[in-house]
């Protein structure tokens, strides 16, 4: 590791957020000048099921090839000017052969630069021995799937890893599967010379990472104020965290770049994709954000403080994705009066047709369907047939065992064409085709069982991350509740009014996390906001809309609060037949909410 300072402070800056963002970013972070990283996040739980695809079908391949033919191709020769290093989880399903062609761009361009690659985190060769521990899946303890269905087996590394790495001389940093924010990690461990018990600022160099791992989704892109960005959308700045020896930061942009870095636009990053924010459990540290301040320095200055760590757990998360049958499904327009009414009609006159054709066929019937009339407030909760819109798109989908059910249903939906009711129209292109369905499924495997090594030009050297311990939520003090001030002047307002919101998912589960606009509106929120209230509001998308399936978290640091529900995506990405498979919008529908406050607190809106 590097040797610890109590005056350094590094920039970083997050280039990408998922496989496909822009690849403007890197010239636009290499601009500013500034930079000691650039740090690239190109995985999700839905990435690695296709790129486990892709690696089946070749074995030189499963990894991000944009990361090498679009980024650094273009980029490689002023990163190495400018000294800047370079890491990412790009290698995916085959991190060796990312690692290959990042040596192959480098003796083209006649850069000697140093690659280095993790690997240990994929576990798919050993599946069947690993199944045959008994594993269930954590979080519905339903056993796991067969190992011939298995397209991907990973386990969740940490920082750790990235950080010897980079102490071995690495200009390039190549992992697998890592938790997102290990790539921002790994930098400031090896910077900062932090030890594996310096669990507040791991916590706060996880936390950086944390903001920097989505891209513009910090600097206005995905903003609940969305309009204060729609100017300069297409100029967005990608963030910049100049992070310090303790682990706090500040975020910021690239000058002259479009977006906006404000306490909201920070703050709904830090609430993105969490769930307990007192146990946000890593690799390396469990983190508490419950008591994180986040505060405007100056324009598209924000400063993050305050984030406390305790010791890992004695086990690593691993996800893995399986065959769970096919899906398919298209959409449509309807115009014109009753234009909702009429895509239900269209709907169910197509599956009936559908199913019928199925039991000529003696095959079996689908194992879901999904219907959603969009622009007939469906996603609200609302019933398409008493809408009033005059257009609507209608999404038809389904699932089945054989892809042979999907083609049914996708011949029947074009089948219907000319006996359908007035208003049918779309952009036509090809005909859908079945695709698999890559489930999901996570479990917790003892750290001592996962063999990690770091593989570089100089050889490979094994890595051990600390044993940890094992954890409990039930452990945690949790901080009192807001009080309201009695008040008979009571008035409604939207919850937009007083709050920003961000949501998203984590396999079949989706979090909503919503920021009081100004500290004196969080009590209100609080009170209104109740587990029965938010499981009503989404009953619609909960398997089971009782308040048991939504828990409720409060940040006081950072006047927020989150709720994470259970079993609302329909499984959840590839798995999903849902027109939101990841929640990304859920946050919106909270926002419509009435909140009843006083008065007197509308003078500060």
């Amino acid at each position: 590791m590097g040797q610890k300072s109590d005056t350094k402070r590094i920039r970083i800056g997050g280039a990408s957020g998922y496989w496909g963002d822009s690849s403007l970013s890197t010239p636009q972070l290499l601009k500013d000048g500034t930079l000691d990283y650039i740090v690239y996040d190109y995985l999700a739980e839905i990435t690695m099921s296709i790129i486990a695809r892709a690696k089946a079908k070749n074995p030189d391949e499963g990894y991000a090839k944009d990361f090498v033919d679009l980024v650094l191709k273009h980029n490689l020769r002023e990163i190495a000017r400018q000294n800047v290093k370079i890491i990412s989880n790009a290698g995916g399903m085959n991190p060796e052969a990312c690692a290959a062609a990042i040596r192959t761009l480098c003796t083209a361009l006649d850069l000697d630069l140093k690659v280095a690659v993790v690997t240990g985190d994929d576990l798919t060769p050993q599946a069947s021995d690993i199944l045959a521990l008994g594993y269930t899946e954590m979080f519905t303890n339903d056993d796991l799937p067969a190992p011939e269905t298995i397209a991907s087996m990973n386990a969740y590394l940490g920082a750790f890893p990235i950080a010897k790495a980079l102490a071995g001389g690495a200009d390039i940093v190549i992992t697998g599967r890592c938790v997102d924010s290990a790539v921002t990690l790994g930098a400031c461990i090896h910077e900062f010379g932090w030890s594996a018990e310096d669990y507040d600022a791991l916590a706060g160099g996880s936390l950086a990472g944390h903001i920097l791992e989505c891209g513009p989704q910090a600097t206005g892109g995905n903003y609940t104020d969305w309009e204060d960005v729609a100017d300069s959308m297409d100029t967005i700045g990608y963030p910049i965290a100049e992070i310090a020896p303790d682990g706090s930061f500040i975020t910021t942009k690239p000058a002259d770049t479009g977006g906006t870095v404000t306490v909201g636009t920070v703050s709904e990053q830090m609430l993105y994709e969490i769930g307990d924010p007192q146990a946000y459990i890593l690799p390396d540290v469990i983190c508490d954000f419950s008591g994180v301040s986040v505060c405007q320095l100056a324009a598209d200055q924000v400063e993050v403080k305050g984030a406390k760590g305790t010791a890992p757990t004695d086990t690593y998360k691993v996800c893995l994705t399986a065959l769970d049958g096919y899906r398919g499904g298209t959409m449509m327009t309807f115009y014109g009066i009753d234009a909702a009414k009429k895509a239900e009609a269209f709907a169910t006159a197509t599956f009936k047709r559908a199913r019928a054709l199925l039991r000529r066929l003696n095959a079996a019937d689908y194992t879901e369907t999904s219907v959603e009339i969009l622009g007939a407030d469906s996603q609200f909760g609302s019933t398409p047939a008493n809408s009033a819109a005059k257009e609507v798109v209608l999404k038809v989908a389904a699932k089945h065992p054989d892809p042979m059910g999907i083609s049914v249903l996708i011949k029947e939906l074009s089948g219907l064409g000319l006996a359908t009711p007035p208003g049918l129209c779309g952009f036509v292109g090809s005909r859908p085709k079945p695709m698999p369905v890559m489930k999901l499924y996570s479990f917790l495997i003892p750290k001592n069982t996962v063999h990690i090594e770091i593989k570089a030009a100089a050889g490979t050297k094994p890595h051990a991350d600390v044993p940890g311990s094992s954890f409990s939520p039930n452990q945690l003090c949790r901080p009192a509740p807001p009080s309201t001030a009695e008040t008979e002047n009571m008035v409604t307002v939207p919850l937009i009014k007083l709050a920003w919101g961000r949501s998203g998912d984590k396999g079949n589960k989706a979090n909503v996390g919503i920021i009081a606009r100004r500290p004196e509106y969080l009590p209100y929120i609080w009170q209104a906001l109740t587990k029965e209230k938010v499981a009503s509001v989404f009953a619609h998308f909960l398997e089971n809309s009782a308040p048991e399936s939504v828990e409720k978290f409060l940040l006081p640091g950072s006047n927020s609060m989150n709720f994470l529900m259970d079993n609302v995506l329909g499984g959840g990405g590839v798995a999903s037949l849902r027109n939101d498979p990841q929640g990304k919008g859920y946050a919106q529908i909270l926002l419509a909410t009435p909140i009843p406050v006083p008065h007197d607190l509308l003078e500060t809106l």
